[in-house]
């Protein structure tokens, strides 16, 4: 095996799989990378056996060569190290030769590494999916969609179904869920495919969504998805990221959104957060993160309160675009209220409230397909 390659290229390649690199694995082979070149380029991959990545450098782009292959062939070099030393080169040419017993050398300017690396035959190859469930959806809508429910997946194993984001496909509407059973993230949004293609309970890990959601272009680009029995596949240019699916039943979320509400309020969303978070500097030191929001005698106010034992109390009083129903007194984690309002792009947003002991629901007033959902606490006052 021997090539050149300009660093640059190299160095995009390695960053993107190197985010399937486990930090720690008893399985020495998946501590490095997959390097395989021929003559149609160099291809780079990284496993953790939950995720897999693959990313490809064509031998030349728009005419102009960026890998020269000498010899092809194919080794694992170590990431940790590897990763580094090729941001470090002086060079923008990369020369690399990997001799019979898998020596390797990387050459740039007056540089001269010597690497010991493995086996690939050892390294898993990756999975062959079928694609008859695939669909195109726009890269900026698949983020968009990420961004809006992955802060609310579980964090504990004592569920792991919980931990993923539910997908739901249905008369070409596609629908993320996830919650931790205290509050819930919904989106869904129309997509262009095959009006036959449908799928229910699909459950990709949250932390491989965050992980695949660094590596997606910001740009409008058509990301190929491909849904298989336990493996999602995500094609985005010459990145190939794939994902486990979880196992188990994804709990029926349709049962717990209200339908009615006993009182709705409309909130400008910045002097929302604002509030909510002054008060959460308190409420934090309490360790409970509980916030109260009272509705006043005056129709177009709503006061918000937080109290520590130690520091004191804070009270303020904001200002709502509307205001309707029943008066509504109301505590909830500012936590979970504030990592909706942080995603939240809509400059109003709405929330309806069902009781004091009831789920309140917020939705972004101009996006009728995101809603959230938090329950209260119960307090002694």
């Amino acid at each position: 095996m021997k090539f050149s390659i300009y660093k640059e290229a190299l160095n995009e390649a390695i960053q993107q799989v190197s985010k399937a690199v486990p930090s720690k694995t008893s399985i020495p082979i998946l501590s490095g990378i997959k390097m395989d070149v021929n003559g149609a380029g160099l291809s780079l991959m990284a496993s953790d056996t939950d995720i897999s990545i693959q990313s490809f450098v064509p031998a030349t782009v728009d005419g102009e060569t960026i890998v020269r292959m000498e010899r092809p062939g194919s080794v694992v070099v170590p990431a940790k190290f590897f990763v580094d030393i090729v941001r470090k080169l002086p060079e923008n040419e990369v020369h690399v030769d990997v001799s019979e017993l898998f020596l390797i050398s990387i050459q740039s300017g007056p540089i001269d590494i010597q690497l010991a690396g493995l086996d690939p035959e050892e390294f898993p190859q990756l999975p062959l999916l079928g694609e008859d469930r695939k669909f195109t959806i726009q890269s900026a809508v698949l983020k968009e969609m990420i961004q809006l429910v992955s802060f609310a997946v579980s964090t504990s194993e004592a569920a792991p179904v919980l931990t993923g984001v539910n997908w739901t496909l249905e008369d070409q509407v596609l629908k993320f869920a996830a919650t931790d059973r205290h509050r819930l993230a919904c989106v869904e949004r129309a997509i262009d495919c095959p009006e036959e293609l449908r799928f229910h309970n699909v459950v990709v890990p949250g932390k491989n969504l965050n992980e695949l959601n660094k590596i997606l272009p910001d740009q409008s680009e058509l990301i190929d998805i491909v849904i298989a029995d336990n493996q999602a596949l995500f094609r985005a240019g010459n990145v190939l990221f794939y994902s486990r699916l979880l196992e188990g039943t994804y709990p029926d979320i349709s049962k717990i959104i209200p339908g009615t509400y006993k009182a709705e309020t409309i909130f400008d969303t910045i002097r929302l957060e604002a509030a909510i978070d002054r008060a959460y500097l308190l409420s934090r030191e309490e360790k409970t993160n509980i916030v109260r929001l009272t509705m006043t005698d005056n129709d177009r106010e709503v006061e918000i309160s937080s109290s520590s034992s130690e520091l004191g109390r804070v009270t303020e009083r904001l200002s709502a675009e509307s205001i309707s129903g029943e008066p509504m007194k109301i505590s909830f984690n500012s936590k979970y209220m504030l990592d909706v309002l942080k995603v939240v792009e809509d400059e109003k947003i709405f929330i309806g409230f069902t009781g004091t002991m009831s789920p309140m629901v917020l939705r972004p007033a101009g996006d009728e397909g995101a809603l959230y959902l938090i329950l209260p606490y119960r307090t002694l006052n």
